[in-house]
């Protein structure tokens, strides 16, 4: 997995394998072992190569296509779970590797958006909330600041 990871995410930069070698100061022998799989990086150098290809280390390591629609490595923090079907009325399963990575329960409550042009998102109750909380924050102080309070308060998004 990893090798096969390895020359696809160098081939897709368009790099080779001595620019490779260049960023983690290795030879280009040593990546050439690499990609054949006679030898691996050390944890370091693992890092210095997810984090020169925009990828999680874990996804580096053992990502699998066939399990993702034969999709390549997905950006850093980005998630393809996999295909859902649609029941009779409208409910979806979600993934439980989604549900572990989220934190998602039986019986937590969640919020479906939608665009048309982009298309759904479903959040937390409680993310969109404290969201909607931090919007009416904001405009409460920018409507202070207007009547010449002061700004305290205002929170980072």
């Amino acid at each position: 997995m990893f090798r096969d990871n390895l020359v696809k995410m160098r081939k897709l930069r368009r790099l080779t394998q001595e620019d490779i070698a260049e960023r983690l100061d290795v030879t280009r022998q040593t990546v050439a072992k690499w990609e054949a799989g006679e030898t691996v990086p050390d944890i370091d150098r693992c890092r210095m190569l997810a984090d020169l290809f925009g990828v999680s280390l874990d996804d580096l390591a053992k990502y699998e296509p066939e399990e993702s629609l034969g999709l390549g490595l997905p950006p850093k923090g980005k998630h393809l779970f996999g295909v859902v079907t649609v029941g009779d009325k409208g409910q979806i399963v979600i993934p439980a590797k989604a549900r572990k990575l989220f934190g998602i329960a039986a019986g937590d409550r969640l919020v479906v958006l939608g665009d048309e042009e982009q298309g759904l998102a479903i959040l937390k109750e409680e993310r969109i909330l404290a969201f909607s909380e931090m919007v009416r924050n904001m405009k409460n102080n920018q409507e202070g600041n207007e009547n010449g309070k002061s700004g305290e308060g205002l929170g980072t998004l």
